[in-house]
């Protein structure tokens, strides 16, 4: 597993050395833009806006628009010596809370931790010190150039850093447009509702999910690569007349009873029906 970060996570005066490896497989299939006409790959040049000339990378600098087309350029030596000076120092757990005070609103990106070399045996006691406290650690690291905000967490027997947003970095809810208020359900609406919820609720089983749409797109891709006759499935069908709220409700209630329970009826009835015989 490759390592993409390393250094020390340090709690009071203890320190640990780790490596952080990304939890996460990007498994999105990448399409290639290419001309119609030959199916050559389309290339994208960086062009300087004024002159209207290709730009080399070493012509290229970074900076910061303070105003319409007014900037501040930041020299790539500076970048780097800010970067140093943060990136050298170890990684502080501020605060130990609870996960459940966390929205999963701020989650961002997941990375195992693993221990670097010397560091197994203060690895394992915060590990057990989070399962017995049942806490988080409030961290914060620079990831690429940006200071992150994370929780120190255990998943199975692996410590996992968790980037999360900073609060400024979150939406207010109270700037999105047309929430409804409360009170506008009826009271069977609700109950019926809350029905439907229990009779879906399952053990959350992660291998029952899969990406539907990405296997689709493999196939078709393979379908294609082979030669093969491509076949869509037809659409589901779609209800274009406006459906009540209630008969919507009690329509999914029907279409989700428990197979066992109708297994049983259909039982009952069989055995019914010999005796009678």
């Amino acid at each position: 597993m490759h390592t993409m970060w390393k250094g020390n996570i340090s709690f009071g005066l203890v320190s640990i050395p780790i490596k952080l490896h990304s939890a996460i497989e990007d498994k999105d299939i990448k399409l290639r833009t290419l001309h119609k006409a030959c199916h050559a790959p389309i290339k994208y040049e960086k062009k300087c806006s004024a002159c209207d000339k290709e730009v080399a990378p070493e012509e290229i600098v970074k900076a910061y628009e303070y105003a319409k087309g007014k900037y501040v350029v930041l020299d790539e030596e500076d970048l780097e010596n800010l970067r140093k000076e943060n990136e050298d120092k170890a990684v502080e757990i501020i605060d130990f809370v609870k996960m459940e005070e966390i929205d999963p609103i701020y989650f961002e990106k997941c990375y195992y931790m693993s221990s670097g070399e010397g560091g197994n045996k203060a690895y394992a006691l915060l590990r057990q010190a989070l399962l017995e406290t049942g806490k988080v650690g409030i961290a914060k690291i620079i990831i690429r150039s940006k200071e992150q905000l994370a929780i120190i967490r255990v998943y199975e027997n692996t410590l996992v850093m968790e980037t999360i947003h900073f609060p400024d970095e979150v939406r207010k809810v109270e700037d999105v447009p047309n929430v409804p208020a409360a009170n506008q359900m009826e009271k069977k609406e609700l109950e019926t509702a809350i029905l439907l919820i229990d009779q879906l609720t399952t053990e959350f089983t992660p291998e029952k999910y899969t990406d539907e749409y990405r296997t689709a797109l493999l196939q078709l891709i393979e379908a294609k690569k082979t030669g093969e006759e491509v076949v869509t499935g037809t659409d589901k069908q779609q209800n274009s007349n406006v459906m009540d709220l209630m008969a919507a409700l009690q329509a999914s209630i029907d279409n989700t009873k428990p197979k066992k329970t109708e297994e049983k009826k259909k039982k009952t009835t069989r055995k019914k029906v010999a005796k009678e015989a």
